[in-house]
């Protein structure tokens, strides 16, 4: 999309700040303004604005796609959202483990373990770890404590919690980064352990990553970090 405005500004609204654009409040797909609940979050909405080039391109304002969907999506699809994010217990990343090679193997351990411990001691629970092909089956106790942890968030922390465990396949990463344990560089690293490892081996350094796998991770640190940024927001 051509951008279309000259001036971005904030404003004071009845639901909190919104995003001028030449006198205009933005809107979201569903038709009304784009909400933020304090006047520094929506600076920083009006940031990713004001940084527009010549095209409006989305990618590229991660905050404005993560308010937008808090908004407009979770109230009306929360029911089906968290239908899909508890069942993550059960095939959670960390949880799926390799034996070999030996040295990818305790890379996993270094840097997956300190988070199912988190999750033991914060849940009460320990999950199950397997190097094989079937399925695991978490202890009822376990999801039974986690959906009643995703049932207390509030819409948006709730959908910072969906987006990280899509991002990385972990439940328990998404649970850790929400309490302010695991920063994004921690969640990258434990998601791509497999991908880094194998970076290393074929020196990717000097020779560049694949085009696709690049821009993926590329796209995921990005909103990583921009979902840290939203959570720090929340609290000002």
């Amino acid at each position: 999309m051509k951008k279309f405005y000259k001036m971005v500004s904030v404003a004071s609204c009845e639901d909190g700040y919104v995003v001028e654009l030449d006198g205009k409040p933005v809107q979201t797909p569903a038709r009304v303004p784009l909400a933020a609940p304090n006047q520094a979050m929506a600076e920083a909405l009006a940031e990713e604005w004001m940084t527009q080039g010549d095209d409006i391109v989305p990618d590229t304002m991660p905050l404005t796609q993560i308010l937008t969907t808090a908004q407009d999506h979770i109230p009306r699809d929360r029911g089906s959202m968290t239908a899909k994010i508890l069942p993550y217990l059960d095939t959670d990343l960390l949880c799926y483990r390799t034996d070999m090679p030996e040295d990818l193997a305790i890379r996993q351990a270094e840097s997956w373990d300190i988070w199912l411990n988190w999750f033991a001691q914060e849940y009460g629970t320990t999950l199950q770890t397997t190097t094989g092909l079937q399925a695991l089956r978490q202890d009822l106790a376990a999801h039974e404590k986690v959906a009643q942890t995703v049932a207390q968030l509030d819409d948006a922390h709730f959908c910072i919690l969906q987006l990280v465990t899509t991002l990385s396949g972990s439940l328990v990463l998404a649970l850790a980064f929400l309490a302010g344990k695991a920063a994004p560089e921690q969640v990258f690293e434990a998601a791509n352990i497999e991908e880094l490892y194998k970076a290393e081996i074929y020196n990717e350094a000097e020779h560049g990553a694949a085009p696709l796998q690049e821009s993926k991770q590329n796209a995921m640190s990005r909103d990583l970090f921009a979902a840290r940024k939203f959570l720090d927001l929340l609290k000002i």
